[in-house]
């Protein structure tokens, strides 16, 4: 009589993938706790290095895990991280300062874009919190001066703010609903409803897609999101809730995409890149029209109350900016990082240009329609690999759309700008030149790897647009 043949033993992937949580979680709260950002960058590296390590184990054994059990698993994990990035004060950026300053200066009636935190007109306004007074609370290496003895936690307090004005009211809400004296805790607490929020909607524009609910997991158990989505508060979190959202509703209302992507681009400029990843496969002027008329009237309109009231340019430092962090003059600071490999620093604004109307067209030409998420990956990383920003949190909205596509190569470019922000300091100068020239190499890689598994399997299926196309 033969036995029956026993079935091959599983792993419990559920349970491998919950220790994995709960020790990337464990190591988070360390690394925003780690004040090594100015003393110890090599310090709060390892830390970096182990958490984004404990994510990518995470991320690819969480696709082993029955379908039934991933969504309760993304939301778990997502709520952990958001609850970690609240474990300690902004120890990376003080953008968030200069948030909370700008939302008072609402409150107050007077426009943000008027006048610098050191303006003397708006001395009344001050607080012990943001300009500490006095000479050992102005010795730390982030505090700037103000007056004597007077210094403030908001960086560049000379120059006006650049936020657009979807960042602005965003500042005055978080203002108008905080209790007295919460200071720093309620911009990250609206951080993280926010990158929560973010979950959602990814998940819900995979559900309509059709696709895999795992990969909501590469913005959901992301590193970047506990530090800079929530600790540090950076408003590109509300950007990217905006653009996924957007993204997700242009495939069958182009005219209410094209809105939400205007919202997203006056909350943080750098939406804009996904404008053509929604316009792939758009051939008639018209239906162009139909998205880009609603987005530019909403960023007109948005600007216009401010535009109004406000005595000084509403784009403030924006120009000074730009010129501040070396996208105007090739040879300064780290921009242009790879393309000064190959060509003069001169030579490297016309290449950008060429490179990014290269990628816009190819993904004019043969993006996806039903997947506009994928055409705003392609521009959007390639825009990263040949700008090499040095800010890690620009990559906030990169590791959305990696969430949105499921090509998680380019989850190295968020890793990258990481290295360029935090390890470069510790481990020299080349650091992000070799950081990003990973995360090209993984982009290619990944990329050959997809085109030879296409090959192999013949020709894809064309796509057929949700919308009706009018005769």
């Amino acid at each position: 009589m033969n036995e029956p043949r026993r079935r091959p033993r599983r792993l419990p992937w559920t349970a491998v993938t919950v220790l994995l949580l709960a020790a990337l979680t464990a190591v988070l709260v360390p690394a925003v706790r780690d004040e090594g950002y100015v003393t110890d960058p090599a310090g709060l590296t390892r830390w970096y290095a182990a958490a984004w390590a404990l994510f990518g184990a995470a991320a690819w054994t969480v696709r082993r895990v029955p379908r039934g059990r991933v969504v309760p698993l993304v939301w778990a994990g997502a709520l952990a991280v958001a609850v970690v990035g609240l474990a300690g004060p902004p120890l990376t950026s003080t953008d968030s300062y200069r948030y909370a300053w700008d939302g008072r200066v609402q409150a107050a009636g007077i426009s943000p874009y008027d006048h610098a935190p050191a303006d003397p007109a708006l001395r009344g306004l001050r607080d012990d919190w943001l300009f500490p007074r006095g000479g050992p609370a102005c010795a730390r290496p982030d505090r700037a001066p103000v007056e004597p003895g007077v210094c403030t936690r908001i960086n560049r307090p000379t120059v006006h703010t650049i936020y657009p004005p979807v960042a602005e009211g965003y500042f005055a809400l978080v203002y108008a609903l905080s209790p007295s004296g919460v200071r720093h805790k309620a911009l990250q607490v609206g951080g993280a409803l926010t990158a929560l929020g973010v979950t959602g909607a990814l998940l819900w524009v995979r559900r309509r897609a059709g696709a895999d609910m795992r990969t909501a997991a590469y913005w959901a158990w992301c590193p970047a999101v506990a530090v800079e989505a929530v600790n540090d508060a950076h408003v590109d979190t509300l950007a990217v809730l905006l653009s996924v959202v957007a993204l997700g509703v242009v495939v069958r209302r182009r005219a209410v995409g094209g809105a939400l992507l205007g919202l997203a681009v006056a909350a943080k400029l750098l939406p804009a890149v996904l404008l053509p990843g929604a316009l792939a496969g758009v051939r008639r002027w018209r239906d162009a029209a139909a998205l880009l008329l609603p987005a530019a009237a909403v960023v007109g309109l948005v600007y216009l109350p401010y535009v109004l009231v406000s005595r000084s340019s509403v784009f403030g430092y924006l120009g000074g900016y730009a010129a501040e962090e070396g996208y105007e003059d090739p040879g300064a600071g780290g921009r242009y990082a790879l393309l000064r490999l190959v060509f003069p620093a001169t030579w490297a604004v016309p290449a950008v240009a060429l490179g990014m109307a290269a990628a816009v067209a190819y993904v004019w030409w043969r993006g996806d329609p039903l997947r506009p998420w994928s055409g705003a990956l392609t521009v959007t990383g390639t825009a990263f690999l040949l700008m090499t920003p040095g800010y890690s949190w620009y990559a906030l909205l990169l590791v959305a759309l990696v969430a949105l596509d499921g090509r998680a190569e380019w989850l190295g470019v968020a890793v990258a700008g990481a290295a360029a922000y935090v390890s470069a300091p510790a481990l020299g100068g080349e650091t992000a030149r070799v950081a990003y020239g990973l995360a090209a190499a993984a982009a290619v890689a990944g990329w050959a790897a997809r085109a030879g598994k296409g090959m192999r399997s013949g020709p894809p299926r064309v796509a057929q647009p949700m919308w009706k196309e009018s005769p």
